[in-house]
């Protein structure tokens, strides 16, 4: 499954992709694998990208086109 959102919200939010794997004690290969969809994501790095970006997991999976969160 290719997230073709991670990269633009992670340069929206002026991160790199060092940034983005310290906060998820990933490297950064497996997170580029994930934004060039030769990887898939975990239910559980789904969620911790979900809280890093602020935006909602049906945004991240393209299944809307509200980043929000419903509360």
């Amino acid at each position: 499954m290719r997230y073709r959102r991670l990269r633009d919200l992670r340069e929206d939010k002026d991160l790199t992709q060092q940034n983005v794997t310290d906060m998820l004690f990933i490297n950064r290969r497996t997170y580029a694998e994930y934004e060039n969809g030769i990887n898939s994501m975990t239910p559980e790095t789904l969620i911790k990208i979900s809280n890093i970006y602020g935006v909602s997991i049906d945004y991240l999976l393209d299944l809307t086109d509200n980043p929000k969160r419903n509360k």
